[in-house]
């Protein structure tokens, strides 16, 4: 590979149904045009709360998305408690940075902290918050 090494090598961007994620994808899909990341769209599906279906449909949506744009990106769908499965999967793929909305990870009563301020807390890389 020729060229300076790309700063954001491998974006993670964690999706899900309740989130106005189309601002959000804009960004990753704009990051990852200008620097040539590998993009992983990650959907964590919580046990009794989530329909399989409704899920798989949701990430086949942002693959078609993003590859009418150019850019191919893997999917991944995870079960678990999202923050803490938002940044494992970080971790487990070497992520350069994660690309999230503020609100909307999760249904929880508003005193409790957002799934995006855990991830802050958690990440082993740099999180960009998409307002």
């Amino acid at each position: 590979m020729t060229g300076p090494m790309a700063m954001f090598e491998t974006i993670l961007f964690p999706i899900d149904r309740s989130r106005q994620a189309a601002e959000t994808a804009s960004t990753a899909l704009k990051l990852a045009q200008q620097h040539g990341s590998r993009l992983v769209v990650l959907s964590v599906v919580e046990p009794d709360q989530d329909d399989p279906l409704a899920v798989a449909e949701l990430l086949e949506q942002a693959r078609s998305r993003f590859s009418e744009q150019g850019v191919s990106c893997e999917v991944l769908e995870r079960q678990g408690k999202p923050a803490f499965v938002i940044c494992d999967v970080a971790d487990e793929i070497n992520a350069d940075v994660i690309v999230m909305g503020t609100r909307g990870l999760t249904l929880e009563a508003d005193e409790a902290p957002s799934t995006a301020s855990r991830v802050i807390q958690l990440a082993p890389c740099p999180v960009l918050v998409v307002p």
